[in-house]
């Protein structure tokens, strides 16, 4: 018996389509059987595992605008009371006024001729250089980490109420101006974080910032 005899089932090839023995897909059709084809590139999947969702940043609210800082629920350091706000703001005005004050003090020293007064003149140039380049340099370090020197020293940090990043130089620097409403009545607005439920004076409610507690500086 050869395998070419029609009698032979070894030698018999299965007739096209045979149940049990499926046709072939011609190309460019896709498969109605078999295993799922993989998505297109690019194509969220259809099955597996779901995505994880990763977690917001440190420093950032869960859901803005619904905890504020130091609320219940909110995962946020506590707000500053009004005793830290005060310390800080001191030691800042120090770290400012208190170089300026002493270079002052030498040029006034060292006049009394016209080469003193040249002298005391220099003095007087250098002194009010450095207040102003450390005052610029204080709101910098404030609208980029949230941490002037007087603040990371008492332990305190500035940030936005609405998402708790930091505010940056160019709102640290409005913030500074709109101190001037704090003391228009009567530096009432220095006062209100003593009963205010976010501790925020008249500045912050305008320019919606707040001031919390953290880790000092070691």
């Amino acid at each position: 018996m050869s395998f070419g005899d029609p009698n032979n089932p070894y030698g018999q090839q299965p007739p096209q389509g045979q149940p049990g023995h499926p046709q072939q897909a011609p190309q460019g059709v896709p498969p109605q059987y078999g295993y799922p084809q993989q998505p297109p590139q690019g194509a969220a999947p259809q099955y597996g595992y779901p995505q994880q969702t990763p977690p917001p940043p440190y420093g950032a609210y869960p859901q803005p605008g619904l905890h504020a800082p130091g609320m219940p629920g909110s995962g946020m350091p506590p707000l500053a009371h009004w005793g830290l706000r005060v310390g800080s703001y001191l030691l800042d005005v120090l770290i400012i006024a208190g170089p300026m004050y002493a270079v002052l003090g030498i040029g006034a020293a060292v006049s009394g001729d016209e080469t003193g007064d040249t002298i005391a003149g220099i003095f007087s140039l250098l002194g009010m250089l450095y207040a102003i380049g450390m005052a610029f340099f204080q709101l910098y370090k404030e609208g980029t980490t949230g941490q002037s020197f007087g603040k990371k020293i008492v332990g305190t940090s500035v940030h936005r109420e609405v998402d708790g990043a930091t505010i940056g130089f160019g709102m640290a620097f409005v913030r500074k101006l709109a101190h001037i409403l704090d003391g228009i009545p009567c530096y009432i607005g220095y006062l209100w974080p003593l009963w205010d439920e976010k501790k925020q004076t008249f500045s912050d409610k305008v320019c919606g910032t707040v001031v919390v507690k953290v880790n000092k500086a070691g």
